[in-house]
């Protein structure tokens, strides 16, 4: 665990708890969390693949003063219910269904990695309607969603089983590992990436959800109707070859925003140049 003194800024934040709640989607109980009131302008945040909504308790707060702030964890995650197989179209129904439970307002979608495909996915339904769409260092192009079916860890069929929360939490660790991630956010998610069962503790994420790669398809960006931007951490997954693809095809339609000094997990590496963009975006679009 980590012995650095945990700044104020990230204890107040996590100070605001969250609302918990489920909504059923296709048979299947999606959790999410909500911050703000109940009648500001929704905005859902979708975590990356293998996390849960956690990963956004210290970054969602300081974006609830105007909007209704709504983070599931998609089906194979978190306190969410498993399916027998899993698509970005489905996940995609379900970002759309928990907004709809919060808000007849057309939602904005902030999703980080595979959340990022998600938030793209669902702008990408004509049957959405939907303010803006963001991603955060999410693999859109094939050179990039190529890269991620080589890292170690991607692909186990079964979660191991650790003998004590001890032992498991000693073995967390971020695909791909980052030098800038903070360690106290490191542990924060990390204890809630954990379940106890019978012989030990294992990972809560379905492992299933690695059976299908959901690469995105990069032309499928033509279909987008709303505003769509994308943030990328300096050493992330998004190679550069994303921002050469998008500005070729593109132009100044899809702003492109570059944190720097971080790797993929953007929110874990730098949270508070994050929450920034985050801001800055919101206030754009609404």
């Amino acid at each position: 665990m980590s012995t650095i003194e945990v700044p104020a800024w990230f204890t107040d934040a996590l100070a605001l708890t969250p609302e918990q709640h489920t909504v059923a989607v296709d048979g299947v109980s999606i959790a999410y969390q909500t911050w703000g009131a109940p009648d500001g302008e929704p905005v859902v945040l979708i975590h990356g693949g293998a996390a849960h909504a956690g990963w956004w308790d210290h970054i969602a707060p300081n974006l609830a003063a105007n909007h209704r702030i709504i983070a599931p964890n998609l089906s194979g995650h978190g306190a969410s219910g498993h399916r027998h197989g899993y698509s970005l179209a489905q996940w995609a129904a379900e970002t759309m269904a928990v907004a709809a439970a919060e808000s007849s307002v057309p939602p904005i979608l902030l999703g980080h990695s595979l959340g990022g495909l998600i938030a793209l996915t669902a702008a990408t339904d004509a049957a959405n309607t939907i303010r803006g769409t963001l991603a955060i260092d999410s693999s859109i192009t094939p050179k990039s969603g190529e890269r991620w079916s080589h890292l170690p860890g991607m692909n186990r069929s079964e979660h191991p089983i650790y003998r004590d929360r001890a032992t498991i939490l000693s073995r967390y660790r971020t695909i791909p590992e980052d030098a800038a991630t903070i360690p106290y956010i490191r542990d924060y998610v990390a204890e809630r990436s954990i379940m106890q069962v019978e012989g030990g503790w294992r990972w809560r994420f379905d492992p299933a959800i690695f059976e299908t790669a959901p690469w995105w398809n990069p032309d499928d960006l033509l279909a987008i109707r709303g505003e769509v931007a994308l943030i990328l951490g300096r050493r992330g997954a998004a190679d550069a070859d994303i921002e050469e693809w998008v500005q070729a095809r593109f132009g100044d339609r899809i702003p492109i925003s570059v944190v720097e000094d971080s790797g993929h997990h953007v929110m874990l590496d730098q949270p508070i140049a994050l929450t920034g963009h985050l801001q800055q975006l919101l206030a754009r679009w609404s």
